[in-house]
């Protein structure tokens, strides 16, 4: 049953993505820190860099065992510095960069030793926070966080507050799956649970991560897309002199292998880097289907049970090179490009067992097989400018060109097979093979210019992006059952399409503090759509049909905050407001008949709109010595919204014949208002020095307003989150982590609750050259994926288990100046999960 909710979303590209990631600047920072009361160095303290006007947070470094510290390339301007360890007192430093003088050094900066607060008998003096907590913005570094033990992105995100990932690989966000992902601030085709054709976000490796930042509620500067908020994942960029980079090899139980070579090369104004991510695993899983149908008419009705078991196996080999190049140009001028590819192959197969039974009738039973074989090639380049000003602090000009190349083949084969004394007559084979070939270029244009002495700042941006998809649905059976193999089109069925997105946008925004302790922001997007998109041969209009809409719309954004404490960050309230929207991509809208399995299909929707949202937020931030709590109430009232739909298609059930199933049809429908308001909170806390716990909870009241069918429910929906992190030596670490999600609601259902518990230890080798890791995902096995549907007509249950329980044992070397760190458990992917979700 794995195979049913994957084959669906294998094709489909997400649409416009782009907010654009923080462009590097010229200026450095470098510095050491040492103890006050002996001199000696202080390792592996987080160095913040904040924008002073608004306490914005910039970058974030940690200081070598040496006690040295030095920061990627900044922009130009007034920063506040803030160096956190709980073992010692908070230390702060406000500085400018300037194109005078671009670089600045705090060398022997003296910290001294915090008091330790007893509670009860226990001594906190902690260690450090992995994550940090910018109202609406959250930044989790990878490098530190135990939660990359799972080795991909996906993983990372799962230990990440407000922020759930089901066994699918589907990314929500407060409840809704519709975000804007990007890496490196730039649109790569990165599917949510499969949904775009390119990479999963489970087929990322964290070790290529060094950030991710989470944005709840994103400005007018970003993409009005993603109405759920913006994730995006920051690759690594080493910015030392000479060749640096790390190496790693991974085996899992039951044939699952990965490995990794990362390597940067640094001479002069020039940064090299080139890198290798392979992977190759086996999965097993399971999965099972009940349905309860109503037939007939109103003089002679008809029920109709059906119920489909399935066993599969799954293989996913994958691998990616990816080559930049970085040049620091005259006049503060940077200039870089980047470019990936990467191959895909997925292999599947499940066996399927059907029961079927009318009224009190005879059961009668037929077996299935559906064989799955995805290839997929992947291709990513782009360029980046940057240029800033001396005479005009703050001021700096940004520009980027890139794209995406997605070529996708994906044959399906189902057979299905009469049980031996039924008398049932076996279906004839099909074949399926879709094929995709989907484009993404884009370009950007930003400008910021200060005002009012560099307190306040103006910015605004254009860009153009452009997504077009062209392929064809081959439809065909089986020549004979001596020739299994052998497939004659149906022209009928076989469909070729085509479809074309064009956004242009435009935006503004303007910073400036009300006072001391008051800062705003308000800011205005302009986006216009051209959607076309035609479906050509097959029969029927069911099977054809064309594409063409436009609308131009306008998002607005408003921040306000209030700083109560002495220092940006220690007690902040902020109030934030943004309209979004969630266009629906090309394989919800276009009108084409895919078939998950022999007894179920799913159809575009050529009427689907685009569903728009506003979203609220306030949200509190508070320090108390070596604890921080977060808190966080949240609306997002979405209209238009956006719903997946099932029911039985009663002319395919009457044409299959007696015996054959039911047969189901899946689209999509804007079926209302949906409004989700809650809160959230998140306390770091160390409760020993050798143990730190990071806890989060959200909860929220979830409504469905269907118009289409009249009704209205609501439900409460929660999650919980515990991360323990032990040192239990200097040089091994333990994480225990668990995360519950309670049900959530759908159009016509709901999506069961889902949880697990991971456990990992790292031991750090060879004076940190190296580091040995051993992890257990999903502990007890309970990760399953749980639906249920009901209506007057139909009511379905289905759940899906893929092994989820896999053991883990990653060896890294660290080549250079690359070393481990502490808090840092990476490569080992997590089990599950494959193209298309």
């Amino acid at each position: 049953m794995g195979s049913a909710l994957r084959v669906g979303a294998f094709a489909s590209l997400l649409l416009p993505l782009g907010a654009m990631a923080q462009a590097a600047g010229p200026g450095r920072v470098s510095g050491s820190l040492v103890e006050a009361s002996n001199g000696k160095a202080v390792p592996f303290s987080d160095v913040l860099f904040l924008r002073a006007a608004d306490s914005t947070f910039v970058a974030v470094a940690q200081t070598t065992e040496q006690g040295t510290f030095q920061t990627a390339a900044l922009p130009l301007g007034t920063y506040l510095m803030r160096v956190q360890d709980l073992n010692y007192k908070a230390l702060r430093r406000r500085f400018t960069l300037t194109e005078a003088a671009p670089t600045i050094s705090f060398m022997g900066l003296r910290m001294t030793a915090a008091s330790a607060t007893k509670l009860g008998e226990v001594v906190v003096t902690g260690q450090k926070a992995t994550v940090v907590e910018e109202l609406g913005k959250r930044v989790i570094n990878v490098e530190k966080d135990l939660g990359s033990v799972g080795g991909t992105a996906a993983n990372v995100l799962q230990n990440v507050p407000s922020v759930n990932v089901d066994v699918n690989g589907t990314v929500t966000m407060r409840g809704s799956s519709n975000l804007t992902i990007l890496i490196d601030g730039k649109p790569a085709g990165t599917g949510n649970g499969g949904g775009a054709g390119g990479p999963r976000l489970d087929q990322i490796p964290a070790s290529r991560i060094a950030q991710v930042e989470v944005i709840t509620n994103p400005s007018a500067k970003y993409d009005a897309s993603g109405g759920g908020g913006v994730i995006n994942l920051i690759t690594k960029k080493e910015t030392r002199n000479g060749t640096n980079g790390t190496a790693a090899l991974n085996l899992g139980t039951k044939d699952k292998y990965s490995g990794n070579l990362n390597l940067t090369r640094k001479v002069g104004k020039a940064t090299w880097s080139a890198g290798y991510n392979g992977r190759d695993v086996t999965f097993g899983s399971r999965g099972r289907s009940q349905q309860t149908a109503l037939l007939g008419t109103a003089d002679n009705p008809q029920t109709v049970r059906t119920t489909q078991v399935g066993v599969g196996r799954e293989i996913h080999r994958n691998q990616v090179v990816e080559v930049g190049m970085q040049l620091e140009l005259p006049k503060n001028q940077n200039l870089s490009f980047n470019a990936s590819a990467g191959t895909e192959r997925h292999l599947e197969g499940e066996s399927q067992d059907l029961t079927q039974q009318t009224d009190n009738g005879a059961v009668q039973r037929a077996r299935g097989r559906q064989d799955l074989d995805v290839g997929v090639n992947v291709m990513q380049y782009g360029g980046d400018y940057r240029r800033t000003w001396a005479a005009h602090k703050g001021r700096e000009l940004s520009a980027n060109l890139g794209g995406v190349r997605i070529d996708a083949t994906v044959p399906v084969v189902q057979r299905q097979f009469a049980e031996a004394g039924s008398g049932q007559v076996a279906q004839p084979g099909t074949r399926q093979e879709l094929n995709v070939l989907g484009n993404i270029q884009f370009g950007k244009i930003d400008y910021t210019h200060p005002f009012a002495e560099g307190k306040g700042r103006l910015e605004m941006g254009a860009k153009l992006e452009r997504q077009s998809n062209a392929g064809s649905n081959k439809f065909g059976y089986a020549n004979s059952e001596t020739a299994p193999n052998s497939f004659q089109d149906d022209p009928a069925r076989s469909l070729t399409y085509t479809f074309t997105q064009l956004v242009p946008a435009g935006y503004v925004t303007v910073q400036r503090p009300l006072g001391p302790k008051w800062n705003a922001q308000v800011g205005l997007r302009s986006e216009y759509t051209r959607i076309s998109g035609s479906v050509e041969g097959g029969a029927g209009i069911a099977q054809r049909g064309s594409l063409d809409q436009d609308y131009l719309n306008l998002f607005p954004s408003a921040n306000i905050s209030r700083e109560f404490g002495k220092e940006p960050g220690q007690n902040r309230l902020q109030l934030s407001y943004a309209r979004r929207l969630n266009r629906p991509n090309f394989m919800q809208q276009m009108p084409l008949a895919i078939y998950q399995d022999p007894r179920s299909y799913r159809l575009g929707n050529p009427r689907l709109q685009a569903e728009f949202s506003h979203n609220m937020e306030l949200g509190h931030q508070l320090s108390l010595g070596a604890a921080t709590l977060t808190s966080t109430a949240f609306a997002r009232i979405t209209t238009n919204s956006i719903q997946r739909l099932r029911f039985i298609d009663t002319t395919a059930t009457r044409l299959a014949g007696p015996g054959a199933g039911l047969v189901t049809a899946e689209t999509f429908d804007n079926v209302g208002t949906t409004t989700n308001i809650g809160a959230e909170f998140s306390l770091n806390q160390p409760l020993a020095k050798w143990w730190r716990l990071n806890a989060s909870t959200s909860l929220y009241r979830a409504q469905i307003a269907a118009n289409a069918f009249g009704n209205n429910r609501q439900a409460l929906v929660g999650s919980v989150r515990l991360n323990n992190n032990f040192t239990i030596r200097p040089t091994l670490e333990m994480q225990l982590s668990g995360n519950l999600r309670s049900a959530s609601l759908t159009a016509q259902g709901r999506q069961l609750a889902q949880g697990q518990v991971d456990v990992a230890l790292r031991q750090r080798l060879f004076s940190d050259r190296a580091a040995l890791t051993l992890r257990v995902s999903d502990v007890f096995n309970t990760l399953k994926y749980r639906s249920e549907i009901e209506t007057d007509a139909l009511r379905s249950y289905r759940s899906s288990k893929d092994e989820t329980r896999v053991g883990w044992l990653g060896f890294t070397w660290y080549i250079g100046a690359s070393k481990a760190k502490p808090g840092r458990i990476e490569a080992a992917p997590q089990g599950g999960g494959g193209f298309g979700g």
